[in-house]
């Protein structure tokens, strides 16, 4: 593990000139022939699996636990003793329950064989200098490609270009939040952090860029994570144990009473010795419980089924009990708990507080002021805020089809702003054509702030900017408020933050406005040049704050009480800040007030 972490940073840490030389291979990609016999060295980008076991062996596995040889003996021992039907009828017991357990197991795996689809089909590859569209599973190391919003990541890879690159790593992290991504390095924080790396399985949602590859098929991070999942050898379950246990003395008993009954008919009755074996035979199969196997197998079968209603998928039948024995559960905030669905719940400007109604990806909500709704128009604070948000966004939500739910092109927080503006009842297609976008300064971690600079008229450009307030404020000099730019002064810097600061307690986020004019000069194509961050991102004007929230999932809270009531220790396990987490756990019922927030470093 330690060596392949090593290798990992050092694919992320090498300059782009000797990464490439070390992949032999250009910022043109490979030739054909070059990709060939590669392909021949290292094989498909696929996911292999380890020789399985025949169906044959798997299906005879469910007629050879300790309570179904128990079955078979005392099916044999009833014909012996003379009671054919009896016999026949615990072998069928046997056959139906070992049938039905294989049917359960074998629906199940098949779901589970999903995880082969996680790997895109076809893939946008440099070959002989042209792009070209080719299978995913021919791609092989040094292949250089292009991926944009909506793909998924077909190998491991390092990005020699990039612009607003969000990627959902969730499949390797458990973390559905998106990673921002960008060429140069930064090591991050946990597994698969670093910025200019992208993995296998993992899917962008936002922003285009161009990577490439240096590990495919079982040697990506996804391989290895699939390699290790056919290598776990199987354990009993508990409830197995307790059956294995239960089924040697059941037989010990069993015996042990046909030996004192044999004795006793032979002894005491005057039985002839074949006829008192016969008799003890029957005490035998009669201490047997032939219908315990089947009532167990039907119970873990109406659990799996329950359990799939709850979109829960199990492999094996005897998981069901396992997870009767939880005492603990660790669980992620966002996505678990929560609705990984952002929702814009309050706009603050230095003249109002707005609140927005309705949650998630859907604009069935409005924007009220004083408990009165209020639409695009009427505020000039507002209207500023709501261009500026819908403007400096890089996220698309298409439209739900019945009840399914919008897809989301991009990020959950930027499609937040999305609905907003759909809440206050502008067109953001038809101002996107009438104020045209001349350029971007992507978003990235180390600055939090993204830049977009559009056509304003004939005469002037605007500087459109959000990021996290923090990062924002020291950036600006001016303030809008009631529609007039005035100086951005020390009060007006402390009820700004303690807005902000309020907002937080109540678990809630904020995105910081800003924005700025410029005359537009005789030379645009210069001028749009010289906007750099160091240019652009300077004397701006403080417009206001987008509060949002990711709602909790409706039936969490009656989820936790139930866990609560069976002594289940729930333990939120989160990336957010400990004032965010602590506020939605108590929200939830997770916790009291009270309940101490340990951070990662503390851990």
């Amino acid at each position: 593990m330690k060596n392949e972490k090593e290798t990992r940073r050092k694919f992320a840490t090498d300059p782009v000139p000797d990464l490439m030389t070390d992949l032999h291979t250009t910022s043109t990609g490979l030739t054909q022939k070059e990709a060939a016999d590669r392909l021949e060295k290292y094989g498909e980008n696929v996911i292999t699996r380890e020789k399985q076991q025949s169906q044959l062996l798997i299906f005879l596995k469910n007629f050879t636990s300790v309570m179904a040889i128990l079955l078979w003996v005392s099916g044999f021992v009833a014909i012996l003793s003379g009671t054919l039907e009896l016999g026949i009828a615990i072998w069928l017991v046997n056959i139906i329950n070992g049938v039905f357990s294989y049917w359960q197991e074998h629906e199940a795996q098949k779901a589970t064989d999903s995880l082969m689809k996680m790997l895109p089909a076809y893939t946008q590859v440099y070959r002989d200098g042209k792009l070209q569209q080719i299978n995913a599973t021919k791609m092989v190391p040094g292949d250089v490609f292009n991926l944009q919003a909506g793909n998924a990541v077909p190998v491991d890879a390092r990005l020699i270009k990039a612009t607003s690159v969000q990627v959902d790593q969730s499949a390797l992290t458990g973390e559905s939040v998106p990673e921002s991504k960008k060429v140069a390095f930064d090591a991050g924080q946990g597994e698969f952090a670093e910025s200019n790396l992208v993995y296998a399985g993992t899917t962008v949602g936002a922003g285009t860029a161009t990577a490439v590859a240096f590990a495919t098929g079982m040697n990506t991070e996804f391989g290895r994570i699939a390699a290790l999942t056919q290598q776990q050898k199987p354990s009993l379950s508990p409830l197995q144990l307790e059956l294995n246990r239960l089924t040697k003395q059941i037989s010990l008993i069993a015996i042990g009473l046909g030996l004192v009954f044999f004795v006793s008919a032979i002894f005491f009755v005057h039985y002839p010795v074949a006829q008192s074996f016969i008799f003890a035979l029957g005490m035998i199969v009669a201490f047997i419980p032939e219908g315990l196997l089947p009532t167990v197998t039907l119970s873990l079968a109406q659990g799996v089924q329950r359990m799939a209603k709850k979109h829960a998928l199990l492999k094996d039948l005897n998981s069901v009990e396992t997870l009767g024995e939880t005492t603990v559960i660790c669980s992620d905030k966002t996505g678990t708990l929560t609705q990984n669905q952002m929702t814009v719940d309050h706009i603050w400007t230095p003249a109002h507080s707005f609140t927005v109604t309705g949650q998630g990806f859907v604009n069935n909500g409005q924007i009220q002021l004083d408990g009165k709704p209020i639409k695009y128009g009427t505020d000039a604070d507002l209207d500023l805020l709501i261009r500026l948000v819908a403007f400096n966004n890089d996220t698309e939500v298409e439209p739900s089809k019945g009840s399914a739910r919008p897809k989301i092109l991009g990020t959950p927080t930027e499609a937040s702003l999305v609905i907003l503006a759909q809440k206050s009842g502008i067109d953001t297609k038809a101002y996107s054509i009438k104020y045209p976008r001349l350029k971007e300064l992507p978003f990235d971690s180390d600055r939090k702030r993204m830049t977009t600079i559009h056509q304003h008229d004939d005469h002037t450009l605007s500087i459109c900017t959000k990021g996290s307030l923090s990062d924002l404020l020291p950036h600006c000099d001016t303030i809008q408020e009631n529609g007039k730019v005035r100086p951005l002064t020390e009060d007006d810097k402390k009820a700004i933050d303690d807005a902000n600061r309020k907002y937080a307690s109540l678990g809630l986020r904020s995105i910081a406005t800003a924005y700025r004019e410029v005359p537009q000069e005789t030379d645009k194509e210069k001028q749009l040049d010289d906007l750099t961050i160091d240019t652009a991102e300077t004397n701006l004007t403080f417009v206001g704050l987008a509060i949002m929230s990711d709602p909790p999932r409706p039936e969490i809270y009656e989820a936790i009480k139930k866990c609560h009531r069976a002594s289940i220790k729930i333990i939120m396990v989160t990336g957010d800040s400990s004032l965010t987490a602590k506020s939605v756990a108590v929200k939830i019922g997770l916790t009291s007030d009270k309940a101490r927030v340990v951070t990662g470093g503390e851990l």
